[in-house]
């Protein structure tokens, strides 16, 4: 039997993404930082594409206030500290390094530090760049940041890295001893579990070893995370939000992306160069439409702070906007705005009520969060008498919310957040 060729006709349907639209997706789910170097990349290939630099001074961080303060050499007042939105990082550092008197070039090194610092409690900048700009010698910069992390609270603020982090911690408790030195200068080898080599390399018992890793873990690796819910790293946000004489007013911050201009005649590359700031115009009218949108319905938060924030989704936002939810979710990927109560992430500002009309749950961790920042820290409160004050407060939850909530924002349970000197003996 011999074959024969057949020949048929079939529809399908298919989604085909052109070179033009797959830049018109990334352009518009950038952030700033990301849109600057792509923008970059693309003027470096095409001759009709020209960056121009943002202009500085743009934008004031909400560390200007702290930080003029800290250079006259007067301590933030109580009240500007606790209208921080929740347990302020920014306002708690200021508070810090006031309460050290810094003057001069100790004082400037201060303050590159607090603007170095991460919402993780980490040091973003190495140590020699903020020593040079600030005029002082390596060895000098290295005193100045010991003393800061000494008086730091929670101990490994201001480290270097996760293991700086976790000595100071191990240091305020009083157990690094040379073996607690070695394990951590051996992260990598804890992390995979070779107990057997470290202690090999330590010359020390395996179960002596064991103890000091069961120690580590109970430490924190990241003492900053504990402050404000929805901070954003500090750096350059893409928005501003300031009140006018006509309410709240959402704008693009010019100093965190560089201008487009088209150069030269017709050419090779001149309708691309015109497309991509065509799609950059477009990305800027539509990051403004979402944010104005959202920002509009958390107004309570803006002056309150967090805490205030309100339940919202994305579906209610693309709705107003008139844009698809999917727009609205890349535009507020990794986008910040600045605001008088801190720089928040666009995106951590949509959040479902806990229960039924109940507070947002972005609220309800701010909540938490300002209750154990608050607490005696030689009686910490258990999840159990967190719940209680919460619900005292009106917001009803389970303990079992409350400990998810807890380890969402990084904080450690009650025991492990009391406070012992080095005898081993509560504080207080």
């Amino acid at each position: 039997m011999s074959g024969r060729n057949r020949i048929t006709i079939a529809q399908s349907q298919r989604l085909s993404l052109n070179t033009r639209l797959l830049s018109s997706i990334k352009v518009l789910g950038s952030d700033a930082a990301g849109l600057s170097r792509f923008l970059e990349e693309a003027a470096a290939e095409n001759p009709h594409l020209l960056v121009e630099p943002a202009p500085p001074g743009d934008w004031l961080p909400r560390w200007s206030e702290p930080l003029r303060q800290l250079r006259e050499g007067a301590a933030p007042a109580a009240e500007e500290i606790a209208a921080a939105a929740g347990p302020s990082l920014q306002a708690h550092v200021a508070e810090l390094l006031a309460g050290l008197r810094l003057r001069g070039a100790e004082a400037r090194l201060a303050e590159g530090l607090a603007l170095a610092l991460e919402p993780s409690g980490w040091l973003g900048r190495p140590l020699e760049a903020l020593a040079a700009e600030a005029g002082l010698a390596p060895a000098q910069a290295e005193a100045v940041l010991a003393r800061v992390q000494a008086a730091a609270d929670p101990a490994g603020l201001f480290a270097r890295d996760l293991a700086e982090c976790l000595r100071l911690q191990a240091a305020e408790e009083g157990w690094l001893d040379p073996l607690a030195e070695g394990v951590l200068a051996r992260l990598p080898l804890v992390a995979a579990g070779a107990v057997e080599r470290i202690a090999r390399e330590l010359a020390a018992e395996e179960a002596a070893v064991e103890a000091v890793i069961r120690r580590i873990r109970g430490l924190d690796p990241k003492p900053g995370a504990r402050f404000a819910a929805c901070a954003a790293p500090l750096r350059e946000p893409d928005l501003i939000a300031l009140r006018g004489p006509e309410g709240w007013e959402v704008r693009l911050n010019g100093a965190a992306l560089p201008a487009l201009r088209l150069a030269g005649e017709k050419g090779p590359g001149r309708s691309a160069a015109q497309a991509l700031v065509r799609m950059v115009e477009g990305r800027n009218a539509t990051l403004l439409r979402v944010a104005r949108a959202i920002l509009a319905r958390q107004v309570a938060a803006l002056e309150q702070g967090i805490g205030a924030l309100r339940p919202m989704t994305m579906a209610e936002v693309a709705e107003a906007t008139g844009l698809n939810q999917s727009t609205v979710s890349r535009a507020v990927a990794g986008t910040a705005v600045d605001t008088p109560r801190g720089t928040w992430w666009l995106r951590q500002l949509f959040s479902r009520p806990v229960r039924g009309e109940g507070p947002a749950a972005a609220a309800l961790r701010d909540s938490l969060a300002r209750l154990v920042a608050a607490e005696d820290a030689a009686r910490p409160l258990s999840d159990a008498a967190l719940a209680q004050a919460l619900a005292a407060a009106g917001a009803p939850v389970a303990r079992r919310t409350v400990a998810k909530y807890r380890d969402m924002l990084g904080i450690p349970p009650a025991h492990r957040r009391q406070k012992r000197d080095r005898k081993g003996r509560t504080r207080g």
